[in-house]
């Protein structure tokens, strides 16, 4: 049973993926904590192909969340075109689209990523 409404926004958006994905594309997803933002790119069977986060790179005090957001955006696009990846879908969860999880996903899709 399903109990909190973060976990039924999570089974909604996850169960809506599942269903219109027809193309079996795989599915980047986002995390974040107060601290970092992580995106792994995530294929049909659940096997993670590549991941990229704000741990990856030598962390500046000075940046804010929205630009740390927007570099790890661009430079996990670069992970998935080098991997010949170009068609994803792009798995929120249970975030709302927003703030740095938007700005996530334009900078994949500036960077060349369609979804």
């Amino acid at each position: 049973m399903i109990n909190s409404t973060y976990e039924r926004r999570k089974y909604r958006v996850r169960s809506n993926i599942a269903k219109n994905n027809k193309s079996n594309r795989p599915r980047i997803v986002v995390c974040r904590t107060n601290k970092n933002i992580y995106a792994q790119l995530i294929n049909v069977e659940g096997k993670v192909l590549t991941s990229f986060s704000t741990l990856s790179f030598e962390e500046n005090k000075k940046v804010s969340g929205i630009e740390k957001a927007k570099l790890v955006g661009v430079e996990f696009a670069k992970l998935c075109l080098e991997n010949g990846i170009k068609e994803v879908v792009f798995d929120k969860g249970a975030y709302i689209y927003n703030g740095r999880v938007k700005v996530i996903a334009e900078a994949c899709r500036e960077a060349g990523l369609q979804f």
